[in-house]
């Protein structure tokens, strides 16, 4: 395995245990546990971000940034939802 398959794995796994840990809060009754699930979903996000971070430092990942239309169009579907 490749340290660039290991990154990519490791960003995958923390994305999968966040979206868990989101379904496990949202069905908690108990609002410490449910507390601690949401701790655990913002330290997940802060890990992937850092992991995905480095994988763009080191070539092996590439965004494209949205230019003003896109925005607009996203603002637009997403603000409709509410």
């Amino acid at each position: 395995m490749t340290d660039k398959e290991r990154m990519t794995d490791l960003i995958l796994t923390e994305k999968k245990m966040t979206t868990n840990y989101n379904t496990f809060a949202s069905e908690c009754t108990n609002t410490r546990l449910r507390d601690t699930f949401v701790n655990m979903i913002r330290s997940g996000h802060n890990t992937a971000t850092q992991l995905f971070d480095e994988a763009m430092n080191r070539g092996w990942f590439t965004t494209t940034p949205a230019d003003g239309a896109q925005i607009a169009q996203a603002y637009q579907t997403y603000s409709s939802m509410n």
